[in-house]
């Protein structure tokens, strides 16, 4: 069985790209499952699988972050990572499906979850919004507070891999994208704006769009509901295997765990500056792979 990947939300589970793509395990929250039967779920887990990566964002609630630890603790276990995501919920959701492809491909469980911070710096993750007066997780001016006031206003915000934020306008230029192929998803809140599709699309080369339910974490995140969150990202799983494969893979001088990258999965122990790899030079930038039915 491959390593199973869990999540702390339903809607964190996105549509497989093709039927080899497993789905994703739900750790329920505190006051959606009692301790001992979320204990149990986690042994079976084990049993079954032998390995647990569980992704969550950084928007969880602490009671359910919490309990995540505890189940770890209870059962002693050396084979349940959690990785805290710093996306916002559409770009966890999409960095998830990743992880969920690269389970069955030939990756031990240490290089799969380590991978999460590799292939989160691919992922371009960011919302269109009417306000930032509620956003708190990009940096954000007091002048473009000020402006965020004005009727009609909104405004494309960049959080990852670097955050931007820019006041959209007749000659505004879209916040910078990925220099690769990708796709791109939508999700959409209660903000009527088709800018993502006819602008910043084109603007990026996208070379598919697909829309998706808007994850409910996300009005939390972005400090408002009225918003259209996006997310694009590598789709092919011939192109993430040749990334990750690229990276010299080491194994961690604390949990022995095999990992890829600066930073254990499962431990979070770091390597020494002297061990720290990165990933191929040209994975990327000599000619990325149309994705299938593309071309």
């Amino acid at each position: 069985m491959p390593t199973a990947i869990a999540v702390t939300s339903a809607d964190l589970v996105l549509p497989p790209t093709d039927q080899q793509t497993p789905t994703a395990v739900l750790l329920q929250a505190p006051e959606a499952q009692t301790l001992e039967l979320a204990i149990g779920d986690m042994h079976l887990l084990l049993e079954q699988h032998g390995y647990v990566i569980a992704v969550y964002p950084t928007g969880i609630s602490p009671a359910h972050e919490r309990r995540l630890h505890a189940i770890r603790s209870v059962l002693e276990s050396d084979r349940i990572a959690l990785l805290k995501v710093d996306l916002p919920p559409l770009g966890v959701a999409v960095l998830v499906r990743q992880l969920r492809q690269l389970s069955i491909c030939d990756f031990s469980p240490g290089v799969v979850a380590s991978a999460a911070r590799l292939l989160a710096h691919y992922i371009h993750a960011g919302a269109l919004l009417n306000s930032v007066t509620g956003l708190d997780r990009v940096p954000v001016s007091l002048r473009t507070h000020a402006r965020s006031w004005v009727p009609g206003s909104q405004f494309a915000v960049l959080a990852g891999p670097h955050p931007r934020l820019v006041k959209i306008g007749p000659d505004t230029e879209p916040p910078p994208g990925p220099e690769f192929g990708t796709h791109l998803l939508i999700a959409k809140g209660r903000l009527t704006s088709d800018w993502v599709q006819q602008t910043l699309a084109p603007a990026w080369n996208v070379q598919a769009i697909q829309e998706c339910p808007l994850p409910s974490g996300s009005p939390r995140w972005w400090g408002t509901g009225k918003m259209v969150e996006f997310a694009s990202y590598l789709p092919a799983i011939s192109v993430i295997y040749q990334l990750v494969s690229s990276v010299r893979r080491e194994n961690c001088h604390w949990c022995g765990m095999e990992l890829i990258g600066d930073r254990c999965g499962f431990c979070s122990s770091p390597l020494s500056p002297s061990e720290n790899r990165t990933h191929a030079q040209g994975v990327l930038t000599h000619g990325t792979p149309a994705p299938p039915g593309t071309q």
